[in-house]
């Protein structure tokens, strides 16, 4: 049986606060929870103010008080920006205040410019390339082994999941017997390849006997079709924003947005918006059970976020009604 989840960004709306925000990343996972959700996961950036989910183990644990039983945790955490040791310690933490329901998914993207690399201190691009190695230290920092122990983090036991929008990750992946999930949200262009494989190369670990897949799927859902195109124009404005270099706070959404846009965002937004549900919960059921029968995916994460907050809520109601249906 499929299984469906949420991803957020923690959006910072135009006119908003962060308090706002994170207040709304409480009820989102609420509702998602009720919904039959299968986990919530948050995204780090850094330096962007219209995201508020760069401290993401501290978003993680306001979420998992507000929670009983979803499953938390990172999509994902850039093991480049931090060390082993401080990730061990911080989702070992989380794995004590919510034993059986933490998640760490780990990119090796450093998304970082140089302002924000001497703001962290770290050769961003350098430690990418020790991802591999920083991944298995943060394992075996978990596992007990080693000269040093976190504490929290030794003997911890988060379900680790490896991140990508690329071939590597997906060999990683095989390589460590480790659940995959795909950023097909936003880069969908290695989607197929990647998951080819991932299941091809896999290697049953302790933890893990078959490969698992997560693919990312884009959700704007309402009574009507207009509506959701509407919904969605918040998004196309960021990524419009993003691609131009003037990322910005989570604006309104404006009617008839992509049309009055020039030739090349138009073809853009449709390249990145490949992995979209958007519409009626009819039209959305219909478009995930085809991303499903394309990929094979065992579990559909949904990103997609709304200037309203209650319209992502709603959203994610109508169209896990209609799946279940």
């Amino acid at each position: 049986m499929t299984a469906y989840s949420v991803l957020d960004l923690v959006p910072v709306r135009e006119g908003g606060s962060l308090g706002e925000a994170f207040e709304a990343a409480t009820a989102l996972a609420v509702a998602a929870e009720d919904a039959g959700c299968a986990r919530y996961w948050v995204a780090e950036h850094h330096a962007m103010e219209g995201i508020a989910g760069g401290a993401t183990s501290v978003v993680l644990a306001h979420v998992g008080n507000a929670t009983k039983t979803i499953r938390i945790g990172s999509g994902g955490i850039m093991l480049p920006n931090h060390t082993p040791f401080q990730i061990a310690e911080q989702f070992g933490t989380l794995d004590a205040l919510f034993p059986g329901r933490v998640d760490l998914g780990l990119g090796r993207a450093p998304g970082a410019g140089p302002e924000l690399q001497r703001a962290l201190r770290k050769d961003l691009h350098r430690a990418a390339e020790m991802f591999p190695q920083d991944v298995a230290e943060l394992m075996a920092l978990m596992a007990g082994e080693g000269e040093i122990h976190p504490t929290p983090g030794r003997g911890a036991n988060p379900e680790f999941w490896m991140l990508g929008s690329s071939l590597f990750g997906a060999q990683l992946a095989a390589r460590l017997g480790i659940p995959y999930a795909f950023a097909s949200h936003f880069a969908p262009d290695h989607l197929d390849a990647a998951l080819e494989i991932y299941r091809r190369d896999f290697r049953p670990s302790d933890a893990h006997r078959y490969p698992r897949v997560m693919a990312a799927m884009n959700l704007f859902c309402a009574e009507t079709q207009e509506e959701a195109e509407t919904l969605a124009t918040s998004q196309m404005q960021a990524f419009v924003a993003l691609r131009t270099g003037k990322p910005s706070k989570l604006k309104p959404p404006v009617e008839g947005y992509r049309d009055q846009l020039p030739a090349p965002a138009q073809a853009m937004l449709a390249h990145i918006g490949q992995a979209s549900a958007i519409g009626t919960p009819e039209q959305c059921a219909e478009a995930v059970r085809a991303f499903l029968a394309r990929t094979r995916a065992d579990e559909i994460i949904f990103a997609g976020p709304t200037f309203d907050p209650q319209a992502r809520i709603s959203s994610l109601r109508l169209a896990m009604e209609q799946l279940a249906a």
